[in-house]
């Protein structure tokens, strides 16, 4: 008889955590008890999985008695408090917060990318799920760094206001239906209007000017790739699309790569799915990768402003890719080589 693993869902309410649930479902992950974990808030609720209703816990010192793997989607704060006290409780933490992501002792895993990094985990019980704008990239850009070498990255986002949660979704979807109906538009989870806007925004601003977003992408790149060299710069921008991020990347190699070659080697790779036909107007969109697991690719030239450029168009669901699935997934390989 196969292992069954008790998994616990911290988050278990919001946007991401309700996307782990379905995750875990869709997959057949070999679940035996699944405890839904949050805080005060929603304590009453019931939330369903495999056709039965369970009741929604309150997080607290004694939640993890039993748990295998638990699953983190509620805020580094709750993941920096209570990821160690569900290690000591003897649960594996995968945590969907940046709380553990640059801590030297936490591996950082995209199973498409660096699957023997989640042997790591046995340093602190603990592993990290990248930021969801850095998971998409790092999917499309690890067959083409593997063959030629990537020492630059140049990116641009188009993040999708789900990654800010539900309330986000709720701020857009308000505001559009009161601007087509001639009035004005109340901004709450974002400094300025999101409806038919676009935010170079995300994220509070650093001291050299950029984002905590832009220096997440940076930061987490290097330390998912295992190459400090690889010079990384990024601007991230939310607009006014529900789910999915796209992305322009541009990358610089050390040795030539075609547009043909980089088709080739991505229509190979895991976990990615080439869409590049322009003349029939066929490329990565939002409103296909919504509810998709895939990181979709298109839009691949040369760049022809310098010798070993590239460029490409990156689009996946933040929810899922970005969080949800690739936390699933590394538990996946959890139980498949390590528990």
């Amino acid at each position: 008889m196969s292992r069954t693993f008790n998994v616990a869902v911290v988050g278990a309410t919001g946007a991401v955590g309700n996307q782990m649930l379905e995750v875990l479902e869709e997959r057949n992950f070999p679940v035996k008890e699944v405890r839904l974990l949050a805080s005060s808030r929603s304590e009453g609720k019931f939330l369903e999985f495999r056709g039965e209703q369970l009741p929604v816990q309150v997080l607290g010192k004694d939640s993890f008695k039993g748990i295998d793997i638990a699953l983190f989607s509620a805020g580094g704060s709750r993941s920096e408090e209570f990821c160690p006290i569900a290690a000591a409780a003897g649960a594996v933490c995968v945590d969907n917060s940046s709380a553990w992501r640059m801590d030297p002792e936490v591996p950082l895993v995209v199973p498409e990318v660096n699957p023997h990094d989640v042997a790591l985990y046995r340093n602190k019980g603990i592993i990290a799920n990248p930021n969801c704008s850095t998971i998409q990239m790092v999917v499309a850009l690890k067959p083409l760094h593997d063959f030629a070498t990537i020492r630059r990255i140049v990116v641009s986002t188009y993040q999708a206001v789900s990654g800010t949660g539900t309330h986000a979704i709720d701020e857009l979807r308000i505001q559009c239906g009161e601007l087509l109906n001639g009035r004005p538009a109340e901004s709450k989870v974002y400094p300025h209007q999101i409806a038919f806007n676009c935010l170079p925004h995300i994220d509070v601003f650093l001291p050299n000017g950029y984002t905590k977003e832009e220096m997440k992408m940076v930061n987490e790149t290097r330390k998912i790739l295992g190459d400090e060299k690889i010079r990384v710069t990024a601007t991230t921008v939310r607009v006014p699309v529900f789910y999915s991020h796209s992305e322009a990347v541009n990358i610089e190699t050390e040795r030539k790569l075609t547009a043909a070659k980089a088709r080739e080697l991505l229509t190979a790779a895991p976990g990615v799915l080439v869409v590049d036909d322009v003349a029939n107007a066929v490329y990565p969109m939002a409103v296909e990768a919504a509810g998709q697991d895939l990181t979709f690719v298109g839009r691949i030239r040369e760049d022809e402003s310098i010798e070993n450029g590239l460029n490409l168009w990156v689009v996946a669901d933040n929810l899922r890719k970005g969080a949800a699935t690739n936390a699933v997934q590394i538990a996946e390989l959890l139980v498949e080589k390590y528990l």
